[in-house]
């Protein structure tokens, strides 16, 4: 049975870190790609970020410069790095894993999702 644990969400004042782990269990973890969404209320789920089984990544503009995916496949784990948050950055975060990548002319563009966490809260406020 396949299952993704998050975890490290919580509350953080606008300038601050906070970085969330998503731990896999039940599958060959470096066989997928992995990838970090939100989804604010009210809004649409959105990819943050992702990162390939080779460590190609790919990030929304809105966090780049600000996030970092990274994988340690010897732990069965990815994580997002998230600096210089900002309340706009609220939401549910969750991840998700795929053997499907895609690659648009060669550049790492995200996954179709086969897998989901169950999510993890971060709110950005002071």
């Amino acid at each position: 049975q396949v299952q993704l644990v998050e975890s490290g969400g919580g509350l953080v004042q606008p300038g601050g870190s906070l970085r969330l782990s998503c731990t896999a269990s039940g599958l060959p973890f470096g066989s997928y790609a992995m990838g970090w969404y939100r989804q604010a209320p009210g809004k649409e789920r959105e990819l943050v970020a992702a990162i390939s089984r080779i460590g190609s990544t790919r990030y929304a503009d809105s966090v780049k410069g600000r996030f970092t995916i990274s994988r340690d496949n010897a732990k069965n784990t990815a994580y997002l790095q998230m600096n210089s948050l900002k309340p706009e950055d609220t939401a549910v975060y969750a991840c998700a894993c795929s053997r499907r990548e895609m690659w648009t002319n060669s550049v790492f563009s995200g996954l179709s999702a086969d897998y989901w966490g169950q999510g993890t809260q971060v709110t950005v406020s002071s």
